[in-house]
């Protein structure tokens, strides 16, 4: 199963933190995993290369684990109001096709948010 801890601070998405292989399928085979990595890289480029936002991304080879935060989704780090609405609304977003997923997914994959300082 693959968990997915968001971040928000005063409620406001800013990350996630996402471990374990969904074991849908066999590696390589995975649609779970597929959709997951999927998603994931698509914020991490469209933060940077779209909004031209600094994305804090960690990926753990051994295990997969994979960590994604960005400041300027909070209103203290943004460098504009606009930027830092599309930012957290991307990430939260996020967060709703997840919960989404669950309803077919539900044994593959655990989804929770938590108010987490950055």
């Amino acid at each position: 199963m693959t968990k997915v801890v968001f971040y928000k601070k005063h409620g406001i998405y800013y990350g996630f933190h996402e471990v374990g292989h969904a074991g849908y399928a066999e590696f390589g085979e995975d649609i779970v995993c597929s959709a997951l990595s999927a998603m994931t890289m698509l914020i991490v480029n469209t933060v940077e290369t779209v909004w031209g936002a600094d994305v804090n991304y960690a990926y753990e080879e051994k295990t997969g684990d994979i960590t994604v935060t960005v400041k300027e989704a909070l209103p203290e780090y943004a460098s504009s109001d606009a930027k830092q609405y599309a930012i957290s609304g991307l990430i939260e977003g996020y967060f709703y096709q997840l919960m989404d997923m669950i309803e077919d997914y539900g044994d593959y994959i655990d989804v929770e948010a938590e108010e987490k300082p950055i």
